[in-house]
């Protein structure tokens, strides 16, 4: 298969950046894969191939975050002789999709760059988990793609299960395509699957298990990825995907997979969350105070319409929980600034006092001279 840009999700604002950066040698690839020490790309005319980083685009990126990953578009110098080739830019992405990454610090993990449609695989047994579906969807929205939810094993489901399943997701999330699906079996995948447009990215998330690496599978027409065997005791696939990688569909479209999560960490803002929530953020502006936690703060709107009924007490718990841990995350985030600033001042001060220590010497040494 011959590889062009357009299969790839160039588009015009891609090149508008590329062409900005007026080096005719070089030329656009995409990030396929990445290790601890470089990169794949995959480029019109050069096919795929590693690449290392360039220390300036090391050095510019302000966190692990800026640093390029699966999905990136970037700009290769080709080089010469038997070196490899470089990445000299990172083009701006259009979407990043990303969480809070896993453990106690504030940095961002970025799943996927320039994104446009983003599967969340579940099931209606034992990894059915609403709170959890809320936070993919804040995560989601958040990125800039569309998200698309997957209740897989239909054909192995309870029909009642089944259907609990699909009606609690479609309340939970109205606006999103909902679909009872068996990877399996390649059976009932909407149109968002069954014909992804080229250039189009998807990537595909969940829990270890759900079925995820079926559903990629099937999509790429092939046992691509090992799915491994099924536990006796949980029911459940081994899953064995254990790195990012894209990989262009040979009807159209790519795909990027990602492993199992284990767990689903805000990386988020206030707005993102309460457009999340927006029944929960109407009924707090009716709070009798403009601070109201919604805990026990009298006129509290939130908790008269959970002990009434119209609101469901785990779904207001789990905003209540939401909004701690973005408020936690910012506080982290804001702390981590502050080190960064003063170790920053600490290193601009101790360089200007070598600095001065070496005129001083230098002066010492030869007092006529002018310095």
């Amino acid at each position: 298969m011959t590889i062009t840009l357009d299969m790839l999700g160039w588009d015009e604002a891609f090149d508008e950046a590329f062409r900005a950066l007026g080096r005719e040698s070089w030329y656009p690839a995409r990030i396929i894969r990445e290790t601890k020490i470089n990169y794949t790309v995959l480029a019109e005319g050069h096919g795929d191939h590693e690449a290392v980083l360039s220390g300036k685009v090391w050095h510019d990126a302000a966190t692990d975050a800026d640093l390029p990953t699966v999905g990136d578009w970037v700009a290769v110098d080709p080089g010469t002789g038997e070196d490899l080739p470089v990445i000299r830019a990172l083009l701006p992405r259009r979407t990043r999709f990303s969480r809070k990454a896993p453990g106690k610090s504030a940095a961002e993990q970025v799943i996927g760059a320039n994104v446009d449609l983003v599967v969340v695989v579940t099931d209606a047994g034992a990894d059915f988990n609403p709170r959890r579906m809320e936070r993919y969807m804040t995560l989601i929205r958040r990125s800039g793609a569309t998200p698309l939810v997957l209740v897989n094993k239909a054909d192995a489901t309870p029909p009642e299960e089944l259907e609990a399943a699909l009606a609690a997701l479609r309340r939970l999330a109205p606006d999103v395509g909902v679909h009872a699906v068996s990877a399996l079996n390649h059976s009932d995948y909407p149109d968002q699957l069954r014909n992804i447009p080229k250039g189009r990215t998807v990537t595909v998330v969940g829990s270890s298990g759900v079925g995820k690496s079926t559903l990629v599978n099937s999509l790429l027409g092939g046992a691509w990825l090992d799915t491994g065997d099924v536990n006796e005791v949980t029911g459940k696939g081994r899953h064995t995907t254990v790195a990012r990688e894209l990989v262009v569909l040979l009807r159209g479209g790519l795909l990027i997979d990602n492993p199992g999560m284990r767990e689903v960490q805000m990386w988020t803002d206030p707005d993102t969350l309460r457009a999340e929530f927006a029944d929960l953020a109407a009924l707090a502006a009716q709070c009798r105070f403009a601070d109201c936690s919604h805990g026990s703060d009298r006129g509290c709107a939130v908790r008269e319409a959970v002990e009434s009924g119209a609101v469901s007490r785990e779904r207001y718990e789990h905003f209540l929980r939401l909004d701690e841990e973005v408020a936690e995350l910012a506080k982290r985030a804001e702390k981590r600034q502050m080190t960064l600033e003063r170790v920053t001042k600490r290193h601009k001060k101790h360089t200007l006092r070598n600095r001065q220590d070496k005129i001083d010497h230098l002066r010492d040494m030869h007092p006529n001279r002018k310095l």
